[in-house]
């Protein structure tokens, strides 16, 4: 019984301190984990290639109600103020297959690029793996993480925009 008894405690400090941390792999301050994702429109995004802008990876998936509630406030606060000054808003579906994840961009209430994270890769490299999506991170001109998010959260997801508006002068 003792044994369980810890067993139990273990799991839910370490489940805890996960849940503190947001489950990211990534601090601030970190370089971002380069990657390759297919976009929906068959172009090839890699993020190394991409050095010199400001990047918002939005972590999203079709079946997320909380991830399709922050579109729009990603499309209205971030993405068209900075479209024309090369900000680049890419929303990373995960692991579903690309005719999912068209259908999900038809729908969805934005106009930022959609990538196709079919195995949960990129994600991955950000995120524990089986953690939620609804994430964001921010990566400066330097390619380093500027801001990290984890649900949606009009306080939080303010200073982000405040950050983003900070990084793109």
């Amino acid at each position: 019984m003792k044994k369980i008894t810890i067993l139990i405690l273990f799991n839910t400090l370490y489940f805890s301190v996960l849940a503190q941390t947001n489950q990211f792999k990534v601090k601030v301050g970190d370089p971002a984990p380069d990657f390759s994702l297919k976009l929906t429109d068959g172009k090839i995004f890699k993020l190394s290639e991409n050095k010199g802008k400001v990047i918002v990876l939005q972590f999203t998936a079709s079946w997320c109600g909380v991830c399709t509630k922050e579109m729009p406030h990603i499309e209205k606060r971030i993405w068209l103020p900075h479209k024309s000054k090369g900000i680049i808003v890419l929303a990373v579906d995960r692991e579903e297959p690309d005719y999912t994840v068209k259908s999900y961009q038809k729908r969805a209430p934005v106009t930022y690029p959609f990538a196709m994270d079919l195995d949960a890769g990129v994600f991955n490299k950000y995120a524990e793996a089986g953690s939620g999506v609804t994430r964001n991170v921010v990566i400066d001109k330097n390619g380093k993480i500027a801001y990290l998010t984890r649900l949606y959260n009009e306080p939080e997801f303010a200073k982000m925009v405040q950050k983003v508006n900070s990084l793109m002068q």
